[in-house]
């Protein structure tokens, strides 16, 4: 953390906005200062977005005022706050795939050269850009298609440097990201503030704010809570403002009454083109959670068991009897239920209404059932808590804890017997992670298995009866509940490896 106390290089003060006559901001006074990283937290419909749209002139604010620099500023259109230094990096990135790196940092602004783009110019600038960020493995002539997304996001950033930007806003920006790709963006925002960017960090994953923010602020239903130095605030107090909620009871204990019984699923030394020897048990009444690194093979796993990538090796069993899932259909016929890692690429029809994605599946595997179900769909999406403005409003313009809930909803209507979770809290705020844990905690009692991939320890560890950890495709170990962080990455790095799993 590099900020020192400064004039701020952005303030905003008394800021209102409504849609719809309801206020989303409600007199917001918030300012970041060169050199500084600057943590903007809440729950989904806090208000953050709005804020951050504001700032980069996407929207106008109905009352209040943007200083930057010193002098009041009012952005008709984004380019004009980009012209001026105000960059956003929004969650979802807005390169164009079959472009290359160089076209996309320069799109609308190539230079020119007797009327022509100079595209030697155009190279030889972004390969400066990114050498300035360190960053010597990205060609500026690469198609942007065929970069991972955490290369692409660092084409973000270089876009937002081509501006000469003094504020650079990042949405979630780690949502999509592996530990080391994690790791490599936290090195090129300390690259940035040391040079006096000011930078306004937006994530739900509170290690990060706390790994990198001088100062957090938080939101709550559209209204300042706090603004506070970094180590002025522990992780209990930052979710206590934000959910009016302590820590302590943010991952809930096992419902009372429920009973660990017969297993579900087993797995003996099944395997695939991804993972090998895989044996485990997974049993009524339990919540068992993987671990491990990018690439150990988490995801592949419970693919695997879902028939997406179906087993060739091994054998499978559903309520002890054998069966060959050999598709996803297959296995929502056996009672199986998958809550895919990417909800908008695989769980979701972003472009149709809440309730035909919470039918999506009864009416491709059980469509005789169709009817029923449709009679139940306001009952379950009431038990998660959707927050809709009905069940035909298209479920795009809903919040991402929203949106994984609709999720849940179209799994939950084919009354499944076994869950695998994929990262099931990925890019959703606190309060709907909490929502998520709870009904995981009920399946329990209700005597479904879960089956639930994280990458994040603290999950891992607060949700699971039981912790398996992957390693290069294999099982590799099994720790009872409560398993320390450092006996989990011991087993993840193969620093440890010893035992299996059962």
């Amino acid at each position: 953390m590099t900020a020192t106390i400064t004039q701020p290089v952005l303030e905003v003060s008394g800021i209102r906005k409504s849609f719809f006559g309801v206020e989303v901001l409600k007199g917001i006074d918030f300012d970041v200062r060169p050199g500084e990283v600057h943590g903007l937290v809440g729950e989904n419909g806090a208000g953050k977005s709005t804020l951050m749209k504001i700032i980069a002139g996407v929207q106008p604010a109905d009352e209040g005022a943007v200083h930057y620099r010193g002098d009041e500023v009012r952005y008709a259109h984004p380019r004009q706050a980009m012209d001026d230094g105000i960059v956003t990096v929004f969650q979802e990135f807005t390169l164009l795939p079959e472009r290359t790196v160089a076209q996309n940092v320069y799109l609308g602004r190539e230079p020119r050269r007797g009327g022509f783009v100079d595209q030697k110019a155009m190279i030889r600038r972004t390969s400066e850009l990114l050498t300035d960020l360190g960053v010597s493995f990205i060609d500026p002539q690469s198609r942007v298609g065929s970069l991972t997304v955490a290369e692409q996001q660092i084409v973000e950033i270089v876009k937002a440097l081509s501006f000469d930007a003094q504020v650079i806003s990042m949405d979630e920006p780690t949502a999509a990201l592996s530990d080391r790709e994690v790791e490599l963006l936290y090195a090129i925002i300390r690259r940035l503030t040391s040079r006096g960017v000011a930078v306004i960090y937006v994530s739900h994953r509170l290690k990060e704010i706390f790994d990198l923010c001088d100062r957090i602020t938080i939101l709550k239903d559209g209204a300042l809570v706090s603004t506070d130095e970094t180590g002025a605030l522990t992780t209990d107090e930052l979710v206590r403002r934000m959910v009016g909620r302590s820590i302590q009871s943010y991952y809930p204990d096992a419902v009372e009454g429920t009973v660990v019984g017969e297993p579900r699923l087993e797995l003996d030394g099944c395997g695939n083109a991804f993972v090998d020897g895989v044996s485990l048990t997974l049993r009524a009444g339990e919540i068992v959670g993987i671990a491990g690194l990018q690439g150990s093979g988490r995801t592949e796993l419970v693919e695997g068991i879902f028939g997406i990538d179906p087993f060739v090796r091994g054998e499978l069993r559903v309520d002890g009897a054998p069966i060959r899932i050999s598709s996803a259909r297959s296995a929502v016929a056996a009672g199986l239920a998958l809550v895919s890692e990417d909800r908008k690429a695989q769980g979701l029809a972003l472009g149709q209404s809440v309730l035909d994605n919470t039918l999506l599946v009864i009416r491709s595997v059980f469509s005789m059932r169709t009817a029923p179900a449709r009679r139940e769909v306001p009952g379950v999406l009431s038990s998660l808590e959707v927050s809709s403005r009905g069940l035909d409003q298209e479920v795009r313009f809903l919040s991402g804890g929203n949106q994984q809930k609709v999720v849940l909803a179209k799994w939950l209507l084919t009354q499944p017997q076994i869950v695998l979770f994929d990262e099931p809290t990925r890019g959703i705020d606190v309060g709907a992670k909490y929502a998520v844990y709870q009904l995981m905690r009920d399946l329990a009692a209700q005597g479904k298995a879960v089956l639930m991939v994280s990458s994040e320890l603290p999950e891992v560890i607060g949700m699971s009866d039981r912790i398996l950890v992957m390693h290069d495709g294999e099982l590799v170990a099994e720790l009872p509940a409560g398993a320390a962080e450092h006996e989990i990455l011991g087993a993840a790095t193969g620093a440890t490896i010893e035992g299996g799993a059962r």
